[in-house]
Formats: structure tokens, C-alpha cells, sequence
């Protein structure tokens, strides 16, 4: 049988003692005997800071959907422009009055049509800019880069100029901005002054929306009426948060939001969270206070406010983290105790 080793008695020794080596915990070399063996365990704050990954889109191939349709779109825009010249040059033909009009009705829906072809370009690039910033952010709080978290932090402030709202928290954080050193710290304090106030709104807004269509759908007499209360009701509190948040959507820009609001939902398994903290919450008792009605009115409710912070979390500029992130049970208990008192 092997000779079991004696443990050590328990001693007092300095760091400078000769007889002491430090060691790294890699190290596999065995230093003399005799010798007390130190490893220096790793600091927490030098310890790794654990970032959500973000999802990245699938890389697509060369899209002949999108070359139909714009095939599609420029014969349309091409069977438009001859068929109103036409129109013009027989106006012109029967009375030069006619030929006026009509060229001046061409003139201003060409001039509107323009207008709001610019707009749509705004939005979607005002839409694209709240996204990259969103990733820088969450890139500088990885890297902690004091000069990128800077540029972030001025690009914020551009984005939240027009909001009159903002205007003491855009003061507090340029003066506070010489202070901080480090990049990941600069990302905190901007979410803390700028989107508090912010994100207070934003829960104010998905709690009126989910008890908004809580009531219509528990008083509706139709299937249909609920689900197009419920498609409309989502697709205002979307459109509401973009420009909370500093987007200004228009009709293209309120595609893609819900575009990327029912992937971020599909991705993050959020309708199969809400549907077991629902199954939950509403089979403690407390559903069964309610009548069938007011129970579906509820779920439709929750599911408009999962919507909600989904769109949150796409509209929002800076990702959660000196702020706690809007959790759909607290959303869930305020509706639920709005409804008992309504019974």
C-alpha cells in the first residue's frame, strides 16, 4: 500500500519568505520540497464580463424575390408615367384649360410622391442608425473602449436632441462625461441619465396598450374583432415606441420593425416564456375569480405587452445593463390586479 501523505499543520508565513513560491495554475512544475506553494486566484473584476451574443442574421444568397419585385415595381412606375402623359396630351387636345389641370395635378402628386418617398428614406435610415448604435454599445461594453464609448455617447445625444424631455439628462451626462475613464462605465451612466426617463414611458405605454385591449377583447363578440383590435393595438404601441426611443418609422419602417419585433420573439423563445409565467400566474387562483371572457382578455392583454418589450428591445438604443430590463410578470400582476377590481 502507498504511504498516505501527512497534511500540513496550519502555519503563518510572509510573502517575501524565500520559502514561499507563487505559482500560476498552469504551471505543472513541482518546486522544491519544503517549499509552501501560493496560486493567486484571479481578481473579479479582471475576471471576464459574460455579453449576450448577439443573434446574426443568416447570410443569404442572391435574392431574385427582391429582383421581381423591383422588375415589377419599375414596369408599374413606367405603365404610370405613359399612361398619365397620355392622359395629359388628350386633355391638352380637347381644351388647353384641361391640359393645365391635369399637367398641375401630375406636377403636385409627382412633388408628394417624392416627399414621401424621402421620408420613408429618413426613417429607415433613422432606424438603421438606433441599431448600430445599439451594437457599438453593446461592442464598447465587450471592449471597454473609452475613445468608441465617447463617439457613441455623441451619437446618442443627436439621436435624443429632439426630444424636449431629455433636455436636463442630455446636460447631466456632458457634464459628467469628463469624469469617467472607462468606455463600459461612459455606456452606463448614458443609459442611466438618457433612457430612465425613457424606458419609464415605454412601460407606462405597453401597460395602457395591454389594458386597452384586455377590455375590448373581453367584450367583443367576434373572433375576427379581437384579432384585428389586438394586430392594430400592437401595431400602434410598436409605432409609439420607435419614436419614443428617437425613430421615426414610416409605412417601410413599421415592416421592418415588425419584422425584426416577431423574429426577436421567435428567437429568444419569448412566446413560450409568456405562455408558461401565464399558465402560472393565471392557475394560482387568481384567474378563477374572472369569467371566461375577462380571462381571454387577459391573455390577449399579455401577449400585446410581450410584444411590447420585444419591441423594446429593438427600438432601444443602449442594451439593458445599468438598468434592470422590463419584466413581463410585473406587467402581468398590474393587469391581473386591474381586472379583479373591474370584476
Amino acid at each position: 500500500m502507498s504511504e498516505r501523505s501527512q497534511h500540513r499543520r496550519p502555519a503563518t508565513f510572509k510573502l517575501d519568505d524565500p520559502g514561499v513560491v507563487v505559482m500560476d495554475p498552469d504551471d505543472a512544475s513541482r518546486p522544491a520540497r519544503g517549499t509552501v506553494h501560493v496560486t493567486p486566484e484571479a481578481e473579479p473584476a479582471l475576471l471576464p464580463v459574460p455579453v449576450e451574443a448577439e443573434v446574426l442574421p443568416a447570410q443569404r444568397g442572391f435574392r431574385w424575390g427582391t429582383v421581381f419585385w423591383s422588375a415589377v415595381g419599375g414596369l408599374t412606375l413606367l405603365g404610370v408615367g405613359l399612361g398619365v402623359t397620355r392622359l395629359i396630351e388628350d386633355l391638352f387636345a380637347r381644351s388647353e384649360g384641361l391640359g393645365f389641370l391635369g399637367l398641375a395635378f401630375a406636377f403636385v402628386a409627382a412633388l408628394a410622391f417624392a416627399v414621401v418617398v424621402t421620408r420613408e428614406a429618413f426613417g429607415l435610415m433613422r432606424l438603421a442608425t438606433i441599431e448600430k448604435l445599439h451594437l457599438r454599445a453593446a461592442s464598447v461594453l465587450a471592449s471597454d473602449d473609452r475613445a468608441e464609448s465617447r463617439a457613441v455617447v455623441q451619437d446618442l445625444l443627436k439621436v435624443a436632441h429632439q426630444n424636449p424631455h431629455l433636455a436636463r439628462a442630455r446636460a447631466a451626462l456632458q457634464g459628467h462625461a469628463d469624469d469617467i475613464i472607462d468606455g463600459a462605465d461612459m455606456i452606463r451612466l448614458a443609459e442611466r441619465e438618457l433612457m430612465t426617463p425613457l424606458d419609464s414611458e415605454a412601460r407606462r405605454l405597453i401597460s395602457s396598450a395591454a389594458q386597452r385591449v384586455s377590455i375590448v377583447t373581453a367584450v367583443s363578440p367576434r373572433a375576427l374583432v379581437d384579432v384585428l383590435f389586438v394586430f392594430a393595438a400592437s401595431l400602434r404601441l410598436i409605432r409609439q415606441l420607435a419614436r419614443l426611443y428617437g425613430g421615426r418609422p414610416g409605412a417601410l419602417g413599421m415592416i421592418r420593425l415588425m419584422r425584426h419585433v416577431i423574429s426577436h420573439v421567435a428567437i429568444t423563445g419569448g412566446m413560450a416564456a409568456s405562455d408558461s409565467m401565464i399558465q402560472q400566474v393565471l392557475g394560482h387562483g387568481l384567474a378563477a375569480k374572472l369569467s371566461q371572457r375577462l380571462g381571454e382578455g387577459v391573455l390577449n392583454g399579455l401577449l400585446t405587452a410581450r410584444l411590447g418589450l420585444a419591441a423594446i428591445d429593438v427600438t432601444r438604443p443602449l442594451p439593458f445593463t445599468a438598468l434592470p430590463r422590463p419584466a413581463l410578470t410585473d406587467l402581468a400582476k398590474d393587469l391581473l390586479r386591474k381586472r379583479e377590481k373591474e370584476e
